[in-house]
Formats: structure tokens, C-alpha cells, sequence
């Protein structure tokens, strides 16, 4: 699957993250686009906006970091989240009815799945039935060989053990925080260690990678047949908001640029690390070179 330019797509979310400081672009899928194409990647957005200033404004944020996009835009306002931070940690305010719970079904969006190396995708964007049939719809059209990226990504009272069990389903990588992880095991009535939590997870809906990340301390990537566990970096944290997305991001483009499970990870780690040390989920990456 090793690929110069990789064609990326994050199917979801699109939104204001309104931090103390000001309002940054944001949605998970889409911070995902983001970071992979910063590294590299040919990024698509697919989501819907407002017709709005705010979904202008969010349109323009797309173009200037060269992320294509597939939007509708409909009669409901762009998306926002009230960020609260404490001590560099945020917790989420999501308002309803928004442009996002109201994705449309588009020919556009469709080949863009078809065409797709690695697709994200989370269970906040199914909250609302129009958005829900519309995300089930386009996984159904990925590519057999592709990357379908599951980020849990669990957000107030918008998931279930239904929806999470249809979308590992969809899926061949699992992301989960040690939090998200805690809730699942009494959810699903998962026993063991974490990582036999995680191996048994790889095989019920075979999977390629299950990833589990736990904030300030490590992260670890589980495969069929390798583990990779790395210490997470001590940096001075101005936010972590959009970290994981950052650490997904990076660990996609680089396994379909060709590095090792071991690699890619290692890069996952540091870019995350990175991301904590700016202001929001889209922070400018230095110079490559």
C-alpha cells in the first residue's frame, strides 16, 4: 500500500473549537486530514456546513491548509464546541443541530471514498439519522485494501455499544484511550489485561491494528502478530487539543509511506507531543526541511 502521496479522508465533524483564546478549526475526522496532510497527504474533508460566515470562515481554513473538501451546505448553522481548558485539558460543550448532523449523500463524496488510502471516521458524527446514513453509506464503498480508521472518540451522550460494534464492524483500525477503554470493558464485558482486551478485540472484528493511547504516560499499537509500546514524551502542554487526531494522523501517512509498525508509531508519538505544545488542533508545522 506504500504510496508517495497517499489520499487521505475524514468523514465527520467539521467545527469551531471555541477556546479562552479564540475560535480554532477543529472536528476529529478533520484534524486527522489535517496532520496527515501536513506530512504529506492528498486530504479531503467530508462534512457539511453552514450558509453561514462561520462556514465561510471554516472553508477558507480548509483551503489555506490545502485540504480539499466534499461539503453540503445546508439550512442548519456551521458547527461548535465550547472548549474548556484546565491545566491544558480540555472538556467539550458540543451544541446540537448543526451543519454536521446533516451530511449529505453526494456522488462527489462517494468517489472520494472510492479513491481513498485511509478513511476516518467516529461515533459523534452518527448522533443525528441524516449524518448516520450517510457515514454507513460511504464505508460501504471503501476499498477492500484501505485503512478504515475507527477513533472512538467518545464525546458526552452520543455513543452506544450498538454503534460502537457497527462501526468495528466497518473498521480494520481501532483507536481507544485508556478512558474510552475502562467504559468499554464494562460495556462489552471484557475481561483481562489491557492488552489481552486489545488482542481479543483484533480478532472478534479483524482488525489490522488496535491502538490504545493513555494521555501522559504511553501509548501502545497491537497487530496480529506486534506490539509497539512507547513512553509518552514529557513536553510543557499549552493544550491537548487535537493531539490524539495529530498522533492518528501521523501514524496513517506513515504507514502507507511505507515505515514499520515500530516507525510509524514512533512518529505518531512524537507529532502528538508536538501538537501539545501548540494552540489547538491546527497548529503550523515547522519547515519539513
Amino acid at each position: 500500500m506504500e504510496k508517495n502521496k497517499p489520499v487521505v479522508v475524514g468523514i465527520g465533524e467539521l467545527l469551531w473549537d471555541v477556546l479562552p483564546t479564540g475560535k480554532r478549526a477543529g472536528g476529529a475526522p478533520i484534524n486527522f486530514v489535517y496532520h496527515a496532510t501536513q506530512m504529506g497527504a492528498e486530504g479531503y474533508a467530508i462534512s457539511a456546513v453552514g450558509n453561514d460566515l462561520s462556514g465561510t470562515e471554516i472553508v477558507q481554513e480548509l483551503e489555506k491548509n490545502h485540504i480539499s473538501n466534499s461539503l453540503g451546505i445546508v439550512e442548519y448553522p456551521t458547527g461548535s464546541v465550547m472548549v474548556e481548558l484546565k491545566e491544558g485539558i480540555p472538556t467539550y460543550t458540543i451544541i446540537e443541530g448543526v451543519a454536521w448532523d446533516h451530511i449529505p449523500l453526494t456522488q462527489e463524496s462517494i468517489d472520494l471514498v472510492k479513491k481513498a488510502d485511509a478513511i476516518c471516521f467516529g461515533t459523534l458524527a452518527l448522533r443525528s439519522q441524516a449524518s448516520k446514513d450517510t457515514i454507513l453509506s460511504l464505508l460501504t464503498y471503501a476499498r477492500e485494501e484501505a485503512l478504515r480508521f475507527f477513533d472512538i472518540n467518545i464525546r458526552q451522550s452520543y455513543y452506544s455499544k450498538e454503534l460502537i460494534e457497527t462501526l468495528l464492524h466497518k473498521a480494520n483500525v481501532f483507536k481507544v484511550n485508556d478512558e474510552e477503554l475502562v467504559l468499554l470493558r464494562g460495556m462489552c464485558d471484557l475481561e483481562g489485561s489491557d492488552e489481552e482486551v486489545c488482542r481479543k478485540m483484533l480478532r472478534k472484528y479483524n482488525l489490522k491494528y488496535v491502538i490504545l493511547t493513555a494521555g501522559s504516560a504511553f501509548s501502545s499499537i497491537y497487530s496480529p502478530d506486534e506490539q509497539s509500546t512507547i513512553p509518552t514524551p514529557k513536553v510543557e502542554v499549552v493544550d491537548t487539543v487535537g493531539a490524539g487526531d495529530s498522533f492518528s494522523g501521523a501514524f496513517v501517512y506513515s504507514l502507507l509511506t511505507g515505515k514499520s509498525l515500530r516507525e510509524a508509531h514512533q512518529i505518531a508519538v512524537e507529532t502528538a507531543a508536538f501538537v501539545c505544545t501548540r494552540e489547538g488542533a491546527w497548529p503550523p508545522y515547522p519547515n519539513k526541511d
